[in-house]
């Protein structure tokens, strides 16, 4: 007997609340690639600490207030962003509905494992003290927070540890972190999770630190940096190519055989931001040495290096920095971005040796510290009472805040829209907003949409039923695949 029309409705209804996700990546010499199709991927993202280190404590943190997620994955739908940066984060809080959140909206997390707590981190004027096992039941505590989320792109083991006035021992100790920290990941999680190190712009140090993570150990290849961020504010203002050095940093890079990417850019001494650099980055010459990069930051804190400015009423005000910066993302030529180049994959890693280093002030040697009995034991058995997360259902949605452009008027059409399964946000192909007009969020010939309210771009088969949450079911095909599971 054929299913009655409510049960279909109510499947169909279901359905829409679906947990979508997106495909992990993993790294593919110097690419992220799609683990699935081996597409390459480029990093269009934000750096995301709403509140600024005031913003977080032991009871929140950017992931664990699901209102302001929904929020800002729909903002960053809009604007196109398929990355962001989370930087402080507590173990213990549920982070299930925002990861679930970012992850409907296509847009992948890289998260930062230290904190500014006590013990969080490590201390550059003497890394032997704080490398131990509290400072580990705090990094062990994120991987055991995030691993199950399939829009985990990587965790960075430190940001901006090195510099000139660090402790000469210093790297040693980074490295080691990232010996532990994948040494964990191969024995607790179910894929493995890329590790990296996020680098202050000092120049004079900065091939001397990616060499130094780069580098091949015999002894110790878990060691090694699987991706390598910057931190660099060198072009401000309608800066050029050469005038910015941006030009030196790719011909430094061009050789790296991992994955490198601005972890940090968008100098503020112009304001406001142009953004001129997008191009730069997204262009051909940089991106057979960087694989995109983070604008710093999201929401707007005393630096002034906004996005978005969060209002005493809870409204929202998007900045003319998110506008600029909207209108540079939609001139990208995405088709060429993620193509594929088997020059990129192809590299190979250099055995370490003293002679990558040209510093007398960097660390010459890879005589790793001795991992502690007690980090030992977490690795081998797990860290006690761990944390743990998985994806929750998410729907299409309104978003429940006003929202005004920079101009003071109020953008009525910005929704909340689920992608379907593998689907990952990108810039819509005008770079533009819209202060009053409302757009379709499905398309039910199969065709590719791209929405001005959204900033998504992806093919899809997907329906909506009088504005509600997108089924993830493909097309007719799809619902008659589900009327014959019902039957």
């Amino acid at each position: 007997m054929i299913a009655s029309y409510s049960r279909i409705f109510t499947a169909l209804c279901a359905l829409a609340s679906t947990a979508a996700a997106v495909t992990p990546l993993k790294v593919d010499g110097k690419d992220f690639v799609n683990s699935d199709t081996g597409d390459r991927f480029q990093i269009i993202g934000i750096d995301y600490q709403p509140g600024g280190q005031s913003g977080f404590s032991t009871k929140k943190d950017p992931l664990s207030d699901p209102d302001t997620c929904l929020r800002d994955a729909a903002l960053m739908q809009r604007l196109g962003i398929n990355t962001i940066r989370v930087y402080n984060l507590e173990p213990s809080l549920n982070h299930d509905k925002c990861v679930s959140y970012f992850n409907g909206a296509g847009i992948y997390i890289i998260l930062d494992v230290n904190s500014p707590l006590d013990n969080g981190s490590l201390n550059r004027g003497e890394p032997w003290t704080s490398y131990n096992p509290v400072y580990f039941q705090q990094v062990f505590g994120i991987i055991e927070a995030f691993k199950s989320y399939p829009n985990v792109l990587g965790f960075f083991a430190g940001n901006e540890v090195i510099n000139e006035d660090a402790e000469y021992l210093v790297p040693a100790y980074v490295r080691a972190v990232i010996r532990d920290m994948k040494d964990y990941i191969a024995k607790h999680s179910n894929r493995t999770i890329p590790v990296g190190y996020s680098a202050a712009d000092v120049r004079n140090i900065l091939m001397d630190t990616d060499r130094y993570f780069e580098c091949h150990m015999k002894n110790s290849t878990s060691s090694q940096a699987d991706f390598f961020g910057l931190n660099s504010y060198s072009w401000c203002g309608k800066a050029s190519y050469k005038s910015s050095g941006y030009n030196v940093l790719t011909e430094d890079f061009s050789n790296s055989t991992m994955p490198v990417f601005f972890s940090e850019y968008g100098c503020n001494e112009v304001k406001p931001r142009v953004f001129t650099e997008v191009q730069a980055i997204y262009g051909e010459e940089m991106t057979q040495a960087f694989s995109g990069g983070l604008v710093y930051e999201w929401t707007e804190e005393d630096n002034e290096y906004g996005l978005i400015q969060v209002n005493k009423n809870g409204s929202v005000t998007l900045l003319v920095d998110y506008e600029n910066l909207q209108g540079q993302f939609g001139k990208l030529d995405m088709d060429r971005i993620q193509s594929s180049n088997s020059s990129q994959t192809s590299v190979t890693r250099e055995e370490c040796s003293a002679d990558l280093i040209t510093s007398k002030k960097f660390l010459n040697a890879w005589n790793l510290p001795t991992r502690l009995t007690k980090i030992n034991n977490y690795i081998e058995n797990g860290l006690p009472n761990k944390p743990s997360g998985s994806l929750v259902s998410v729907s299409s949605t309104s978003i429940p805040v006003k929202v005004y452009g920079s101009d003071g008027n109020e953008i009525s059409d910005i929704k909340y829209k689920v992608l379907a399964d593998g689907q990952v946000n990108k810039p819509s192909s005008t770079g533009t907003s819209s202060s009053s007009s409302s757009s379709s969020d499905s398309s039910a010939s199969g065709t590719s949409t791209s929405s001005s309210s959204t900033g998504t771009s992806t093919s899809t088969n997907a329906a909506s039923m009088n504005g509600a949450s997108s089924v993830l079911v493909g097309g007719v095909s799809g619902f008659f695949m589900l009327l014959a599971s019902l039957m």
